[in-house]
């Protein structure tokens, strides 16, 4: 077999041929490869999956050493320059993009399932205004369940075709409402005559002159363009598990926006604005750069899991940023941005690690200038992705491949132990 690969266990001195197929091998055709016939067989140790391929996926592609990303074949940087938000969601979740009279039904029919249930701007008034927003944004999300029980429907395509427009007219019309609600103000109906960044900024600012400019609206549209999806992240992972016990999109989602809410994932962006202010000028920079090569600090921003060369997003982002500053006016944090990343390019300590600027690196800058509170921007990073965990999630289902995901573990715990009654136990000194 010529696309295989030979293992001889050294254990019992036996041969074994495993067929390679997409540069991968099954693991379960590792399970023959024991040592008596009680054997368990073999697994892959793998956490945090660094090296195990968990689906075939049609969606995005992703070479980090090469700095490539993809959706569905097109380079981001043609789909970011050209394409709108809907547009590239259309393209996401049905392969192709699409015609002009297939773009108009998709724009309506997502403006058509814009509003909320009653329900909803209820819950999201039973928080306290301090509450975090993505805190209130997933509870909102998980409770369209209830909302929605038809979504319970996964296998029947006209029902996941229905919610899956209800979720990308609705993230974004709960976002805004947990931003007024945050702000003590009334929530604003949807606007479906107007284009999706326009009626979010809309939702949120109330038509404010300022907010509603041309630029605002493109530069929405290009970062919700650019988070829309990024292959098996933590976040999509999230979705995809939850989504494989066939719960209804709305409950996987909500999971899916809980693994964005930590700080490693989608709170990214907003650890490099806090460092920026922590920082505070120009003249800060290069102490804080010894420190950071010191070990004391992360460089927030810089670096990814997946790209080893410059974030193909970031050099969008960064350009998409001089427009808008152009706009609302020079920042001191931009300054320092900008400074910060001149010095870590040419220092051999970030360059030989491959520490280039990520897409986090410059979209917090925006946001802030667009008027958004830090704690805003994972729920910004919420509402594109939602185009790409439900394409994800759609893709999953129709998946012959796919069963509920259980990961195998390697067990080091005690072995078996007989029980002891309460008062002949030894007390422990620190309870964990």
């Amino acid at each position: 077999m010529a696309d295989s690969l030979t293992i001889t266990d050294n254990r019992t001195g036996k041969q074994y041929e495993i067929r390679i197929a997409d540069g991968a091998i099954r693991a379960m055709d590792l399970r023959q490869i024991r040592t008596s016939p009680d054997d368990f067989g073999l697994m892959t140790y793998d956490p945090a999956f660094q090296n195990t391929a968990a689906c075939r996926s049609r969606i995005t592609f992703i070479d980090g050493d090469r700095g490539i990303l993809r959706y569905r074949g097109y380079p981001i940087e043609q789909i970011a320059e050209r394409s709108t938000y809907l547009e590239t969601a259309y393209l996401l979740l049905f392969g192709d993009l699409p015609a002009p009279a297939d773009l108009d039904s998709w724009t309506r029919e997502i403006g058509a399932h814009a509003a909320l249930p009653a329900s909803i701007p209820r819950i999201l008034a039973g928080f306290e205004r301090d509450a975090h927003p993505m805190g209130m944004f997933l509870t909102a999300v998980g409770a369209l369940s209830a909302s929605y029980p038809d979504a319970k429907r996964v296998a029947d395509d006209a029902s996941r075709g229905l919610q899956i427009r209800r979720l990308i007219g609705q993230t974004a019309t709960i976002a805004a409402a947990l931003f007024r609600h945050r702000n003590g103000q009334p929530s604003i109906a949807p606007d479906p005559g107007r284009s999706y960044p326009a009626n979010f900024l809309h939702m949120l600012f109330d038509g404010d002159a300022a907010a509603s400019q041309p630029v605002f609206e493109r530069a929405m549209d290009i970062l919700f363009i650019l988070h829309a999806d990024h292959e098996q992240n933590c976040s999509t992972n999230a979705m995809r598990s939850i989504g494989s016990s066939q719960a209804d999109p709305y409950a996987a989602l909500a999971g899916a926006a809980a693994a964005l809410y930590g700080p490693l994932h989608g709170g990214a962006n907003e650890a490099v604005v806090r460092m920026l202010q922590e920082i505070g000028t120009v003249q800060h920079v290069p102490a804080f750069i010894t420190r950071v090569k010191r070990g004391e600090f992360r460089l927030m921003g810089f670096g990814h899991r997946i790209y080893k060369s410059y974030d193909p997003r970031a050099r969008i982002i960064k350009e998409t940023a001089d427009r808008v500053f152009a706009a609302t006016g020079p920042s001191p944090l931009l300054d320092v941005a900008l400074e910060l990343e001149r010095i870590a390019l040419s220092d051999d300590y970030f360059v030989s690690r491959k520490l280039y600027p990520n897409v986090d690196f410059y979209s917090g800058l925006i946001y802030q200038a667009l008027g958004f509170p830090v704690a805003m921007f994972p729920v910004l990073f919420a509402i594109p992705r939602t185009a790409g965990w439900l394409a994800q999630w759609d893709e999953l289902l129709g998946d012959s491949d796919q069963k509920i995901a259980r990961p195998r573990q390697i067990y080091v715990g005690p072995e078996r132990r007989d029980y002891v009654p309460v008062d002949a136990r030894t007390p422990r000194s620190v309870i964990a």
